[in-house]
């Protein structure tokens, strides 16, 4: 499945306005669709994710934008069959300079015998942790809106790609809805009930007068 920036910014924990920054300076673009204009979408594949987290790990850890791009352009150069490193790579770091796990564990090694505090960032992990993150922003969540003075039980599905929510009501099959907000979206499903329950009526006062 797809993200918009929106998904993003709640899964990774980055702001929208960062997400924009490293799109356009092109530190990690969206792979699936780049931002084209005023109103388009840029939209971010889960490997985009991967990545999007590690650089945000690293960053946590007090490491520079600017040493993660040295780093990454390192990469690139020396290892060309790994086109993106932050999705396929371990990284370790003390928050100055920044190891990479490859066969060669020598440098590992005497860095952690240095006394200095390192970090591993285990991809393993993090990818775990953001199927769970993009899990609970999928999980669907059930209202129940009023309508007519009767009660409708309606699921809430949060649209990962176009953004906002959309709503459907099961014991009314195709009766479905959407907004940019939950509050919208569950105003809009009592309208689209309402027009739902009146086309009904019409179709069996027509059945009566045939």
């Amino acid at each position: 499945m797809n993200f918009n920036t929106n998904a993003v910014s709640k899964i990774i924990g980055l702001s929208i306005r960062q997400i924009d920054y490293w799109d356009r300076t092109h530190f990690i673009k969206p792979s699936v669709s780049e931002a084209s204009g005023y109103g388009s979408v840029r939209l971010y594949s889960f490997i985009d994710l991967i990545q999007l987290k590690v650089a945000k790990t690293l960053m946590d850890k007090g490491v520079s934008l600017q040493k993660i791009r040295k780093a990454l352009n390192y990469l690139k150069k020396n290892m060309p069959d790994i086109k993106k490193p932050l999705s396929e790579l371990r990284f370790l770091t003390d928050g100055e300079t920044i190891f990479v796990l490859t066969k060669d564990k020598k440098k590992i090694i005497y860095t952690l015998k240095s006394g200095q505090l390192v970090f591993a960032l285990a991809l393993g992990e993090i990818v775990e942790a953001l199927k769970g993150e993009v899990s609970a922003l999928q999980k669907e969540k059930k209202y129940e809106v009023t309508v007519r003075g009767k009660k409708y039980a309606v699921i809430l599905h949060p649209d990962t790609e176009e953004g906002g929510y959309w709503l459907e009501c099961p014991s009314l099959p195709g009766c479905a809805s959407q907004g940019d907000t939950v509050e919208e979206a569950l105003e809009m499903i009592k309208d689209a009930i309402k027009g739902h329950l009146e086309v009904m009526e019409e179709e069996k006062r027509v059945r009566k007068a045939s």
